[in-house]
């Protein structure tokens, strides 16, 4: 019987509120420091929204040819950045790649390109059509960063972009992983947003979930009794995903193996209904990643914020690993950046990858009294070695997605 193919992290890239690159990024999210603050962004000044996690002294044209800047949105710039911090990471270059049809490249994205949108649309209306640029058209666009990531490497394999809502990072991850299964070897997979421009904030002002507190402290406060909504935020994550036996095979460091991903829907806003939705999901993931509930070593929550959704959360919990659910440690580092979207899932996962090889469960920040029967590390990281991590993510359009992540190598269940 031939080796089944699995799909394996290679790779990360970071571009976050926490940071630049993952040693930078997982420090402060080990030592459960939070990056919220005021927003400082040019014509956001008189909107309701006032706290968000904001990537700070991140300068494009240090990481990104001018001719790529030129023609794509800060979140391309972000996604761009992180992927070839991935690849780095991977020690994968060109010369390492035998065609290029064997490397694909799937990413996520909710709010588009937001900032380049507004800026050619004032140009628009303050100036006139001809001086709106040609690149208006591409920039803006959901699917620009996977465009522009595999122009930029000349990847011509299997492509594609996730609009699934905020658990749409999870489910490009799973994608990735089935194209790996399929047969590509290596995948450029990902999420990156950059909602904080004001024509992108205005635009989020339906939602009744954000957090409207101008204190960054207790702006985002899920699973307490204060829980106000969720603070937004930019950035997020890259990885290379690749074949087990072709990582192998050119001497590459297994990180993390994909192990189980499943996805639900319940519908726009209706917290209660996503409690079933995500217990679903979560049995899911776990029997395609062959796991019983009690070899889950932790969990990252969704976290959103908001008391009805936090509590259908928690009875998710209950619902799908029964007894255990009240002894595995859980966590939400998140409320020490804010939630960017399609990306907060995925900056869960790179946190877990990197959680799984420092042995250490990161805090969540400005949240102690928890009133959820749930194991929330709180306060300070929780040294604990372990080697099966399940994040979850719902969105505010109602899909719900659960991904198994295993340490390394891990074993092929039977």
């Amino acid at each position: 019987m031939s080796e089944p193919r699995r799909a394996v992290v290679t790779g990360l890239g970071v571009v976050a509120p926490h940071g630049i690159e993952a040693e930078t990024f997982w420090k402060t999210t080990a030592n459960g420091t939070s990056s919220l603050a005021p927003i400082d962004r040019d014509g956001c000044d008189h909107l309701p929204l006032r706290i968000a996690g904001q990537v700070r002294d991140f300068d494009a044209s240090d990481l990104i040819e001018e001719t790529y800047l030129v023609q794509t949105d800060r979140f391309t710039h972000f996604a761009m950045a992180a992927a070839q911090l991935a690849l780095d990471d991977a020690r994968l270059a060109r010369a390492d790649i035998a065609s290029p049809y064997s490397v694909g490249v799937v990413t996520a994205a909710g709010s588009g390109g937001g900032e380049f949108g507004q800026r050619e649309l004032q140009k628009l209306w303050g100036q006139g059509s001809k001086y709106v640029g040609p690149y208006q058209s591409i920039a803006w666009f959901y699917a620009a960063s996977t465009g522009q990531i595999s122009i930029r490497g000349g990847f011509k394999g299997p492509c594609g972009v996730v609009t699934a809502d905020e658990a749409g990072g999870l489910d490009a991850l799973a994608h990735a992983a089935a194209a790996v299964r399929r047969g590509t070897d290596t995948v450029v997979v990902g999420a990156t947003e950059a909602p904080l421009a004001p024509y992108s904030m205005v635009c989020q002002l339906g939602y009744p979930e954000l957090s409207r507190s101008d204190d960054p402290e207790r702006a985002y406060r899920p699973f307490t009794s204060a829980a106000c909504g969720f603070v937004p935020a930019e950035g997020g994550a890259m990885f290379v995903l690749e074949a087990e036996r072709a990582a192998r095979e050119r001497g590459a460091d297994t990180r993390a193996t994909v192990a189980g991903h499943a996805a639900t829907f319940t519908g726009a806003s209706r917290w209660e209904e996503s409690r079933e939705g995500l217990a679903h999901a979560i049995r899911a993931a776990l029997a395609e990643a062959g796991c019983r509930a009690e070899d889950v070593d932790v969990v990252y929550a969704d976290a959103l914020g908001v008391p009805e959704a936090d509590r259908a959360e928690a009875l998710a919990l209950a619902d799908a690993l029964g007894p255990h659910a009240r002894r595995v440690p859980v966590t939400a580092p998140k409320t020490g950046m804010g939630r960017a979207f399609c990306a907060a899932a995925v900056l869960d996962v790179a946190t877990a990858v990197l959680a799984m090889e420092h042995d250490l469960i990161p805090p969540t920040p400005n949240v102690f009294d928890v009133c959820h029967d749930l194991d929330l590390v709180v306060g300070r990281a929780r040294p604990a070695e372990h080697r099966t991590a399940l994040v979850l993510s719902r969105g505010l359009m109602g899909c719900n997605a659960a991904l198994v992540l295993r340490k390394g190598a891990a074993p092929i269940p039977e």
